[in-house]
């Protein structure tokens, strides 16, 4: 009995110290994107934002490096609340996503890890990330995040509709306004040749609006605020707002469209144009060559330039870590392995339309190779990006409130832009 009781009792010493039989740390993750709805999907077969990144996810939280990963959920529309009201409670995720409009406001108050010392020792090079990344996750001269895209709103065309309308050149690519007159005149076009409206767009619910605004007072060589003043009520947000306005009293765009509906309207063939972001690029192909959606003959275009100089809206995503992770060590090392990972499948994600942050991505044939690519190369050229404000978040939500009463309640441009400016210097203020 006592070798069999020496074996047992070896054998239960040897269970407890075995790593591999150890507890997995675990980490939460807090992200948008939206759920997907094909479980078990992997990274080369998943198509969209929220199944690629799910996959990327659950193949790190999969393997055997002693981590599991808990993801959240989270609404997008109302994510940011999510995130605020945890890290208030003291629980923020260990893990999460962020835009870089919003670095200034959690890194201001010391309420993210700082990374610059910590991303080598993880296996991620930050020399390979393009500049407008390195800038996209850095405040104060410190490193916030890891990127993970630069996006930015593109013009999303059915070719079909706008080749009825004489809209299409000798190579088949669409002919876009190079003016506000132009515009006008070729949704006229559209709408007399085919009866569909030219452009769609999320004017109803989130702030694409606000974005489109943004872009064409950029191209006039304006601002709607810096760090320090309000610019709303300026001749060129009027010019842009005006220029939009056009489009609704034309008939050629509805304002009553929310997201969801807008993305609808183009993929049923009720609209030439859809502005929306690099972010579905891969998903409405895939609905094109789909037989049973309208949308045959898909293509993706730089968002057109109507006044002086190119410009459209973009941001970066990025993953962050907030400060009470950094505490745990275990925790810590568990996170940047999760950010590691991310980084390294910065082409799968890419694959969803976004612009890569790698330089060795972009520079990659796998890259050029993507589907429609080419077609919005020059995208890039033209991003641009919010001044970055600690108050960015809430300035969005003005802009967006002010301007939805424009189109939707007919409130006078030049009585809401008033309105905008002022609370809009009373958060920078």
């Amino acid at each position: 009995m006592r070798p069999i009781r020496l074996v047992l009792a070896l054998l239960a010493l040897a269970l407890v110290a075995s790593p591999a039989l150890a507890q997995p740390t675990t980490i939460t993750l807090g992200r948008f994107f939206g759920a997907c709805d094909v479980p078990g999907v992997t990274i080369a077969d998943a198509v969209g934002e929220a199944c690629i990144i799910q996959a990327i996810i659950d193949d790190f939280d999969q393997a055997d490096n002693g981590v599991r990963v808990e993801t959240l959920p989270a609404d997008w529309g109302n994510y940011y609340d999510q995130i605020k009201a945890m890290y208030a409670a003291g629980n923020p995720p260990t893990v999460h996503v962020m835009h870089s409009s919003s670095i200034p406001e959690f890194a201001s108050i010391g309420a993210l890890t700082d990374l610059t010392d910590l991303l080598e020792g993880a296996g991620i090079d930050a020399g390979d990330w393009t500049d407008r990344a390195l800038e996209a996750v850095s405040f104060g001269g410190r490193i916030y995040g890891v990127p993970m895209d630069a996006h930015a709103n593109l013009w999303h065309v059915n070719l079909d509709l706008l080749a009825a309308a004489g809209l299409v050149d000798d190579a088949g690519a669409p002919i876009l306004p190079g003016s506000t007159e132009e515009l006008l005149e070729h949704a006229a076009m559209v709408r007399e040749a085919t009866g569909a409206r030219y452009l769609a767009a999320d004017f109803a619910e989130f702030p694409i609006g606000v974005r489109l605004v943004m872009s064409l007072v950029w191209q006039q060589g304006g601002e709607l605020f810096d760090a320090e003043n309000a610019n709303v009520t300026s001749a060129e947000a009027e010019r842009a707002v005006e220029t939009i306005m056009s489009l609704f009293e034309g008939g050629y765009a509805d304002p009553q469209l929310n997201y969801s509906d807008s993305q609808q309207s183009f993929l049923e063939g009720e609209a030439a144009i859809l502005v929306n972001g690099t972010w579905v690029v891969d998903f409405y192909a895939a609905q094109a060559s789909d037989p049973n959606v309208p949308l045959e003959n898909y293509y993706v275009a730089d968002f057109p330039t109507l006044f002086d100089v190119g410009a459209t809206w973009a941001s970066n995503h990025m993953w962050v870590i907030p400060s009470p992770a950094a505490r745990d060590a275990d925790a810590l090392e568990a996170a940047l392995g999760l950010l590691a990972h991310i980084n390294d499948n910065n082409l799968a994600w890419s694959r969803t339309g976004h612009l890569a942050v790698r330089t060795s991505v972009l520079e990659s044939d796998a890259y050029a190779n993507l589907p429609h690519r080419d077609e919005y190369a020059g995208t890039a050229d033209i991003a641009r990006d919010v001044q970055p404000v600690v108050r960015y978040d809430a300035i969005q939500d003005v802009l967006n409130r002010e301007l939805q009463a424009i189109w939707l309640t007919g409130k006078p441009i030049d009585r809401a832009l008033a309105d905008a400016n002022a609370a809009v210097q009373d958060l920078l203020d």
